[in-house]
């Protein structure tokens, strides 16, 4: 008796053993059974809200786009710096010239037009991206795209100057024949590593690259030399460009306007040094000009002044030339060369200019210029005798033809 109930204990252990080993399996299998269940329905929820995600986008982005350019000039020329006839031109050239593709999700219109906002007003990817409901590495990849195809086409949007002639009627120019417009240097802030800051530091303590422009006379861009240092001279930097194979094309015999910081020399005229020269100086309680110097130089810096001018309007354009971007330096000069390229086709393509109606009427490695067509041209900028006896000729022409109050 006593081994029959050892028995059955044994027994009844083995079957509870059992059932806990049945039930434990069982619920092992429902639980991986629940937890494939809902890792699928998370995955087909996730696909179904990436679809849904950018279904909504799209419309966003679209109204986004027509209300840059849709609707009014003043929101085109607002955000975009351009009139919507001329975003249109722009994005024609771009795209059958500058090699511009429609994207599977976003235009060549919107591509631009992304790319104009960041220059315009100097936004972030991110905030950019926000703005046209796209993510910033999209941002960032267009900015790059169109970018690569306004450079290319730099020769289209260069000017090509003209030289004053006998028949000029313009009271600043015609005293000037042969000028063929004005050169100046402008310091553009720009972001650098820290053992590179030395070098780009100018005398005033910014970190900036020295950009040496040369402009016609309707404040068009003729040649941009970017990327040398802030440290680096005016004259230094005017050697370089002239003597680079692609540099500064002077012919003989004419030349361009400069203020002080160069050499009085052949294709570049400067006015006279220890005289009377900057507007302020010759203002209406001003006396008048006493002698041949001090008249040459005042109609000097008054038709020199047409590129202060540009570079008042070009940094009122576009944002981006105001403070230093995050961009790598190189891409930072080449932003700088697209501004003062896209200038020029604005000026070019808008009958008026609201960024220059906001004036006073008074007033890299990487470079860009433009081939002239004679085939001798100045190759130095030393100073000359017979360049300061031009200047000289000129001076005493002025004198004579329009002095009112002989000393």
């Amino acid at each position: 008796m006593e081994y029959a109930d050892d028995l059955s204990s044994e027994a009844l252990a083995v079957i509870i053993f059992d059932i806990i080993r049945v039930h434990q399996l069982r619920i092992t299998c429902c639980l991986h059974a629940y937890g494939m269940l809902s890792n699928g329905e998370q995955a087909d929820d996730l696909r179904s809200r990436r679809k849904f995600s950018r279904l909504q986008r799209i419309p966003a982005q679209v109204r986004r786009l027509t209300r840059l350019v849709g609707l009014t000039d003043k929101s085109c020329i607002d955000n975009l710096r351009m009139d919507r006839n001329c975003f249109g031109r722009l994005c024609v050239i771009l795209r059958e010239r500058g090699g511009l593709d429609d994207g599977r999700f976003v235009k060549v219109e919107e591509q631009v037009a992304i790319f104009l906002c960041v220059l315009a007003h100097h936004k972030k990817n991110q905030v950019v991206g926000f703005d046209f409901w796209r993510s910033g590495q999209t941002v960032s990849h267009y900015v790059h795209v169109v970018l690569k195809a306004v450079i290319m086409l730099h020769e289209l949007f260069l000017a090509k100057p003209l030289p004053v002639d006998d028949q000029c009627q313009d009271w600043r120019w015609k005293w000037f024949p042969g000028c063929l417009g004005a050169l100046d240097g402008t310091y553009i802030n720009v972001l650098v590593g820290s053992e590179d800051k030395p070098r780009y530091r100018t005398r005033k303590g910014q970190v900036a690259t020295n950009t040496l422009v040369v402009c016609t006379r309707d404040m068009r861009f003729v040649y941009v030399l970017a990327g040398w240092e802030g440290s680096a001279g005016d004259a230094r930097v005017l050697r370089d460009a002239v003597t680079r194979t692609r540099g500064i094309k002077v012919p003989k015999g004419q030349y361009y306007l400069c203020d002080n910081g160069y050499a009085n020399s052949d294709g570049f005229l400067t006015p006279y040094k220890g005289v009377r020269y900057h507007l302020k100086e010759w203002g209406p309680a001003a006396v008048v000009p006493q002698d041949s110097r001090e008249m040459f130089n005042m109609r000097h810096t008054k038709a020199r002044n047409v590129i202060e001018r540009a570079f008042v309007v070009v940094k009122m354009r576009w944002g981006i030339l105001r403070s230093a971007s995050y961009y790598p330096i190189r891409t930072q000069i080449r932003l700088i060369l697209c501004c003062f390229l896209l200038h020029n086709f604005i000026r070019g393509e808008m009958m008026v200019d609201p960024i220059e109606q906001e004036l006073d009427g008074d007033y890299e490695a990487l470079n860009i210029g433009a081939e002239g067509d004679e085939p001798t041209y100045v190759d130095t900028i030393e100073p000359t005798p017979a360049w300061n006896n031009k200047r000289s000729e000129l001076a005493e022409t002025m004198w004579l033809n329009g002095n009112v109050h002989p000393p």
